[in-house]
């Protein structure tokens, strides 16, 4: 099928086809003679996988260090992530972003506090 077709297919469109392709998260589709990309159920599925997997949080950058295994995740969608002592490369990247999220959740938090103080003619203490 045409990029059209196959991002459609994914819930997505063909520049997120072609920049999962340019950031290497998907690998180069097969071409037609005329040129034009051609993608079938295989690619499908390892975008979708992507799509849900960036949808959690994750970030490009997290997955392109974990690409050459997301068609473990297409193969089998309730498989569990590695852990950083499994010694599989790239693991981890599942616990650096949830350490991530929980940084950003407390400054976040924090920030509210603060302002919500400052909204109430409260002048936070320092600290």
């Amino acid at each position: 099928m045409r990029i059209g077709d196959a991002a459609a297919a994914a819930g997505t469109t063909p520049r997120a086809l072609r920049f999962y392709e340019e950031r290497g998260l998907l690998p180069p589709p097969g071409r037609t003679a005329t040129g034009q990309r051609e993608y079938g159920p295989g690619e499908v599925a390892r975008v979708r996988v992507i799509r849900e997997l960036l949808a959690l949080g994750l970030t490009v950058e997290d997955l392109r260090t974990v690409a050459d295994r997301i068609d473990l995740l297409v193969e089998d969608p309730r498989r569990r992530c590695g852990r950083p002592d499994s010694g599989v490369p790239g693991s981890g990247v599942v616990d650096r972003r949830i350490a991530a999220l929980d940084a950003e959740i407390d400054r976040l938090t924090r920030q509210r506090t603060e302002l919500a103080l400052r909204a109430a003619g409260v002048e936070p203490q320092a600290g």
